[in-house]
């Protein structure tokens, strides 16, 4: 049966945060110092997060299923995890399709054997091709490694790759162009994400965002640009270079949200079904797990909870209410 809401909006991508953990310090995500990180205990087994996943793929027909963190790869045997999503059937005998997003840092040690897993897409965080500013970004020394990490996934097999940046204006929205090039001469489609209010700090302002209208119109004086088909329930417009070498995108989460054609859900690392990235309340399917939940339990928890999804974050209204988590979290 599929999954849907009560605005006929039908579920198909699940979202699932492995680890609130990460090696980097992104301005735009955590502090410096002072992160208060869950217990081992608090943190879903691979068996429990196959098991969610087993639901919604087996009940309701999710066919998406995108591991996060924090960063994913900290977490241990990870390839584990992804092996046991790989078996994992739709109804119709299919496989759902499994993608990683990571900061890409260890990527170079471990594409291979995620590539043999059963993993079918990454996407690498990386807001800067510049190792000074890439570093006053993340508070890590690790460009060299993450773009020696997205060449080894090439190898590995992973394509297309994709790299997402964060655009800050201030910060980086200077090197639009710079990521343009590194992704048509490398074969990486490159997508630009609006800065969003998700930061562990609080320092979001309206002012910092750099908008898709801002991105398509840098890229575009360069190099001619043509719209692809509507995205639908994909988070990126998308566009082709009109010389054929490439496409790129641009997330715009905030000056034009795609909510209205969402199909994606939520699962913490502490085992937290969402129904939003910007949701300001959770159900308790850890607390299910743990506790004798029977899978038709757990399954009825997650169509209310979805039955319960709202139209939209409401970034741009005055009654926006940002969540009491931050994105590492909750899961990117």
């Amino acid at each position: 049966m599929d999954l849907v809401d009560s605005f006929g909006r039908v579920v198909r991508d699940l979202r699932i945060s492995v680890t609130d953990r990460c090696n980097f310090r992104c301005t735009y995500c955590m502090p410096a110092e002072g992160m208060t990180w869950l217990d081992r205990s608090e943190v879903l087994t691979y068996e429990e997060i196959e098991r969610v996943a087993r639901i919604c793929v087996e009940t309701f027909g999710v066919d998406s299923l995108r591991l996060t963190g924090g960063e994913p790869t900290v977490r241990a045997h990870l390839p584990q995890l992804i092996a046991k999503l790989a078996a994992l059937r739709l109804p119709d005998g299919t496989k759902p399709d499994i993608a990683l997003t990571t900061n890409g840092a260890t990527l170079r040690n471990i594409a291979l054997e995620l590539r043999n897993a059963g993993l079918d897409r990454i996407n690498v965080s990386m807001d800067s091709l510049k190792p000074e500013r890439f570093f006053a970004m993340t508070r890590r020394d690790e460009l060299h490694n993450v773009l020696a990490g997205i060449a080894e996934a090439q190898i590995a097999g992973f394509s297309p790759m994709k790299v997402n940046a964060v655009v800050e204006r201030g910060a980086n929205d200077d090197e639009i162009l710079d990521l343009v090039r590194y992704g048509r001469d490398n074969n990486v489609e490159v997508r630009f994400i609006e800065f969003m209010p998700l930061d562990a700090t609080n320092e979001w302002e309206r002012n910092k965002v750099v908008s898709q209208d801002e991105i398509v119109a840098t890229i575009a004086a360069e190099f001619p640009l043509e719209l692809m088909p509507a995205r639908g329930a994909a988070p990126a417009d998308r566009w082709r270079f009109l010389d054929g070498k490439g496409t790129v995108g641009v997330i715009p989460s905030v000056t034009h949200p795609f909510c209205g054609d969402c199909d994606r859900v939520r699962l913490t690392s502490d085992g937290q079904f969402r129904t939003c990235l910007f949701a300001t309340d959770e159900s308790d399917i850890r607390s299910l797990l743990r506790n004798g939940g029977t899978d038709e339990e757990i399954a009825e928890l997650i169509q209310v909870a979805v039955g319960a999804k709202w139209a939209g974050h409401q970034i741009n209204q005055v009654n926006f209410i940002r969540p009491n988590r931050s994105m590492s979290q909750i899961g990117g």
